[in-house]
């Protein structure tokens, strides 16, 4: 990366969003474009979210502007859109290590900073939270302004909707900035996205609202007419353009605006905060903005890795998991036209474009509604659907409710859930490791896990999942980012497999899913220092299997060690414990898995490492132990 001095103009002379508050509007709209030409350098080489960044940068500039973000709060959704707020409050060296292992994360992470208010990496939560800090605000007597930064992705989710209703019912002064650039990760889905349509496209109103303001500039008072919002004002717009949704929750609308005038922005922002009361200011971005590459194909351009930002050329992508069950699935329904897929606005992030595009009747994206998403799938599935629900890990946690209520319960609702980004994903970190699925998923009666390791065994999975039983419970299928290892057997007709074999072993090793690969390194190094090593790889996590444990625990080594890619508390290796217990069996299970932790962003091998569920970690670790028990064994 060129790090020369005066690399990026303007920039490279600022440092806080201090120096903005005297800056004209032409050195901004400057300094606009060398934040993207920044963005784009340092994502191409560290990876990251691309398109949302570039296309919030004037919006982002504004709020700096206008806003004090060390005592103001400024809470954007999701938070993966936050860079230009990072590089204008003291971070802009940290983006050399941006989404690395001790780096820079790449949402808003308080330890950074204290202008990152909270925590964020999920959608539609900033809403809430803001109208939470506004009432501890109140309530403690202190003076200071909360704005939520939510895109109209977001707004997809229910949570939008609960909090936007609460706040606007409230009264509580909050700003809220809508950044609507008509897209998520993919194409927005629902009534609000043509709510939204409506308000972007109303010339008769953006027409009457100009012509209102430059007729009421000219008149006695007429400037102060327009700065408090009065009565005429709304009378006119109601005529021309029926009231928003927002304004029926009691949110003063402001809109739409364009998202790059800065000047537009600032003037809807110093007015927001003159008001003391909810309002929603309308923002109209557009994704990739300034980068031709991202501004044509924004979904493409979302989440990247490094990637040559001249050509724009993105790396070629290895088969995954995620394709394989795209693909596989979309067989299945070629013979079946029972099957049916949903997602929760990730039909590219879990591979089901492609069914998408050949089943357009038989495919549902409901939007950021993990809830609803998992409720509809029981409901199509009570009514003689064969449904497959894929989300990722960490955003079915939202869902546990409707697992339990809509699908568990009933016993005989034969619903799917493909869960894709289990286990560590690396770079996105603590809000995207998908390392309590397993944990959750075991506490629901009648649920049934399955672990691919592979490709092949993801396919034979996913048709016993479909057809195991007509009138038989939910099932779920667990399976990493990216592709698979050197393991390519397929076990998947079996519920657990006996991998490797000894005589006497020293050691017995249990793990299961993507991990084999890692125990397969550490009975290899083991086999080598002279350890004789049992391994055994569990296919299915249910009821059956965990009764089944006691059987396998007789045939157990002394020493066992059980490696999960998921938290302690809830995992697997209790289920372990709890049948070396019942049977009396004097092994020692050692349990190797994340801990009781969140997880830090960094390459997954990196975070491996660190829990120590890595092959070579593993094998040191049990050698160690072994070694100990021979040297006391000699005393």
């Amino acid at each position: 990366m060129n790090n020369t001095t005066n690399r990026y103009g303007i920039l490279d002379r600022i440092s806080g969003a201090e120096d903005l508050r005297d800056m004209s509007f032409d050195l901004q709209e400057e300094l606009c474009q060398a934040l993207r030409e920044f963005i784009v350098d340092h994502v191409s080489e560290t990876g990251g979210h691309l398109a949302s960044n570039l296309g919030i940068v004037e919006l982002a500039v504004a709020l700096e502007r206008e806003f004090d973000s060390n005592k103001d709060r400024l809470i954007y959704d999701v938070g993966h859109q936050c860079y230009v707020h990072k590089i204008l409050t003291g971070r802009k060296e940290a983006f050399d290590r941006l989404r690395m292992y001790g780096g820079l994360c790449g949402f808003m992470k308080p330890d950074e900073s204290p202008a990152d208010p909270c925590v964020t990496g999920h959608a539609s939560s900033s809403v809430s939270v803001a109208l939470g800090m506004a009432h501890a605000r109140s309530i403690r007597g202190e003076k200071y302004h909360v704005v939520a930064i939510i895109g109209d992705g977001a707004l997809t989710g229910g949570m939008a909707y609960e909090a936007l209703n609460d706040a606007g019912a409230s009264g509580e002064p909050l700003i809220v900035v809508l950044n609507d650039n008509n897209m998520s990760i993919d194409k927005n889905v629902g009534g609000m996205a043509r709510h939204l349509a409506k308000l972007r496209v109303s010339p008769r109103y953006l027409s009457a609202k100009n012509g209102l303001r430059k007729t009421l500039s000219h008149v006695p008072g007429g400037k102060s007419v327009i700065a408090k919002g009065t009565k005429l004002k709304k009378a006119i717009k109601s005529v021309v353009l029926p009231s928003s949704m927002f304004e029926q929750m009691g949110f003063t609308y402001m809109g739409p605006v364009d998202g790059h005038d800065l000047q537009a922005l600032s003037f809807h922002l110093q007015l927001a905060k003159r008001l003391k009361c909810p309002v929603l200011i309308h923002a109209m971005t557009k994704k990739g903005k300034g980068y031709s590459y991202a501004e044509h194909a924004p979904d493409k351009y979302h989440g990247v890795s490094k990637f040559d930002p001249v050509s724009g050329q993105l790396p070629g992508s290895t088969p995954g998991f995620s394709a394989v069950f795209g693909a596989e699935l979309a067989k299945l329904a070629r013979k079946d036209a029972r099957i049916c897929a949903i997602t929760a606005a990730m039909p590219s992030g879990t591979g089901l474009s492609g069914f998408s595009r050949e089943f357009p009747e038989r495919f549902f994206d409901v939007g950021i509604a993990e809830e609803h998403a998992v409720a509809m799938t029981a409901g199509m599935a009570k009514q003689g659907l064969r449904p497959v629900c894929a989300l990722y890990a960490t955003f079915l946690q939202r869902a546990y409710d409707q697992l339990i209520h809509d699908v568990a319960i009933a016993a005989d609702i034969p619903a799917v859930f493909a869960i894709d980004r289990a286990g560590i994903v690396g770079a996105d970190g603590a809000t995207h490791n998908g390392t309590f699925d397993v944990p959750f998923l075991r506490t629901i009666p009648g649920m049934t896990i399955l672990c691919p390791a592979n490709f092949a065994e993801l396919r034979t999975m996913m048709t016993r999942a479909i057809y195991h039983n007509e009138t038989g419970g939910a099932m779920a299928i667990r399976y990493p980012r990216g592709g698979e290892g050197a393991f390519q057997e397929n076990t998947a007709a079996e519920w657990v497999s006996h991998i490797r074999q000894s005589d006497k072993p020293d050691v017995t090793i249990v793990t299961y899913g993507i991990l084999i690969n890692e125990a397969i390194t550490a009975a290899d190094s083991l086999k080598q220092q002279g350890y004789q090593v049992d391994l055994w790889k569990i296919n299915e996590i249910s009821a059956k299997t965990e009764q089944l444990c006691s059987d396998l625990v007789s045939r157990f080594a002394p020493h066992v060690a059980v490696l999960e890619d998921v938290v302690q508390n809830g995992s697997f290796s209790e289920a372990i414990v709890r049948a070396a217990e019942q049977t009396g069996h004097t092994c020692q299970v050692h349990c190797y898995n994340v801990g009781n932790q969140f997880l830090p962003h960094g390459s997954v091998r990196e975070i491996y490492q660190l829990c120590g569920i890595d092959g070579a970690s593993v094998a040191q670790s049990l050698a160690d132990i072994l070694k100990c028990g021979k040297d006391e064994s000699i005393g």
